[in-house]
């Protein structure tokens, strides 16, 4: 009996995806429930596992591919696998398939690892195993045609990194012509865009054509902040394990400033003007496949620590690329911390339909006046880019203002959670 592997129901949103990767090679025994194929589409990935166990008989669409819900990826077929010790052992008698392969319960996937090893140590030589080889690793050289056989042996022995790969491109790439003397490096490459970086660039795109942006600038004094945490981190790591951060007084900062100003919390349907008394705050994370906004559901019912732990949660899965399209959905209003890549200043844009998002930046001892006074304090710049369509300049500064001074006094923040 057969089983075709087919594309699931994506999400009502998310029409197309990629076959970023096989995890099976033809003639590769598969278990019920085992994940067979890693689809990448414009907001997360997606692993499509098998219902049947079998073999993997044949890959219908190959790495790369773009595919649509319903279609065919892959062949399973119900051929026996004798077990380990058993190789010389006589097939069973046919009778014994009459009822057809039956179905196993998704719980047998924790025995996948070690079912597959034992199905394919009886399968004898047929195939040198391939190198252990990181996704980035794995696609950095498909893109640049590398057979991944070619790898073996690179790294430190444990696995293939996206390091080894640009130093084994390296060293194989011609040397740079010489015209007249003068060495002329005129090399171009095409590589293809990735899902989500499609969507990036086309959401920025929309963004810029469909919302009236404007950006206001303030500086906020990070000095009691910085304080705070360096009294508290040590205790918050202790009790609740995780760390005391200043994006989470943010979250809590825009959330008190959203309740006096909704028009930053709105978006425009149609005619109507859709004010949201709830605050679902998305947190930009530049993760290795492209951007992601992952969302804090009902952030305001969040303690600081709640939010720490929620954030810490939502990188662990962006840098895993487990993220599911549940975390990505809706958001009333984003901030985004260019400051951990070491951004001094910057004009965010908009993530639609929202009305509004914050920009964090680089904190930097400067010279400020305080009291007749020029001191050195850690500052930090704070950039809204707003929608002029629903917000007014004095509100967008208002907003930006009310920010600023719960940071400059967080104590308030802190007890208020």
């Amino acid at each position: 009996m057969t089983a075709k592997i087919v594309v699931p129901e994506l999400s009502e949103s998310v029409r197309e995806a990629r076959i970023a990767r096989w995890l099976k090679h033809e003639g590769d025994p598969v278990t019920a429930g085992e994940s067979l194929v890693e689809l990448e589409t414009e907001k997360v990935n997606v692993e499509v596992g098998a219902e049947w166990a079998g073999v993997l008989a044949k890959i219908e669409r190959r790495e790369g591919e773009d595919v649509r819900s319903g279609d065919v990826l892959g062949v399973i077929e119900n051929a026996p696998v004798h077990a380990p010790g058993a190789a010389d052992a006589p097939a069973p008698p046919p009778q014994a398939a009459v009822g057809g392969p039956v179905k196993q319960p998704k719980a047998a996937v924790a025995e996948t690892a070690a079912s597959s090893e034992e199905q394919a140590s009886v399968r004898g030589p047929a195939r040198a195993p391939a190198p252990m080889v990181t996704p980035l690793a794995r696609r950095v050289a498909e893109e640049h045609g590398l057979d991944l056989a070619s790898l073996a042996g690179l790294g430190s022995g444990a696995r293939i990194t996206k390091q080894d790969v640009e130093e084994y491109l390296a060293q194989r790439s011609t040397p740079a012509r010489t015209v007249g003397g003068v060495r002329s490096d005129r090399r171009e490459e095409r590589v293809r865009m990735s899902p989500r970086r499609l969507t990036i660039a086309r959401r920025l795109v929309e963004a810029q054509q469909t919302a009236a942006m404007l950006t206001t600038v303030n500086e906020v004094d990070m000095g009691a902040l910085g304080e705070l945490r360096q009294r508290h981190k040590e205790s918050f790591l202790r009790q609740h394990g995780a760390g005391l951060g200043i994006v989470s007084f943010f979250i809590r900062a825009a959330i008190a400033a959203l309740r006096e100003f909704p028009g930053v919390n709105a978006e425009i349907q149609g005619e109507e003007l859709v004010l949201k008394h709830y605050y679902d705050i998305g947190v930009a994370i530049g993760a290795e496949g492209g951007l992601v906004v992952p969302v804090l559901r009902d952030a305001d019912r969040m303690s600081i620590i709640e939010i720490e732990k929620t954030i810490q949660s939502l990188v662990q899965k962006a840098e895993q690329r487990t993220l599911s399209l549940e975390d990505l959905r809706g958001g009333t209003f984003t901030i985004t911390n260019g400051g951990i890549f070491g951004s001094l200043l910057s004009t965010p844009i908009l993530n639609p339909p929202q009305a509004g998002i914050l920009g964090l930046h680089r904190i930097i001892d400067r010279p400020v006046a305080r009291g007749g006074q020029v001191v050195i304090r850690p500052m930090m710049y704070v950039a809204l880019t707003y929608d002029h369509r629903i917000v007014d300049g004095r509100e967008a500064v208002q907003f930006l203002v009310r920010v600023r001074e719960l940071i400059e006094d967080p104590e308030v923040l802190l007890l208020e959670a």
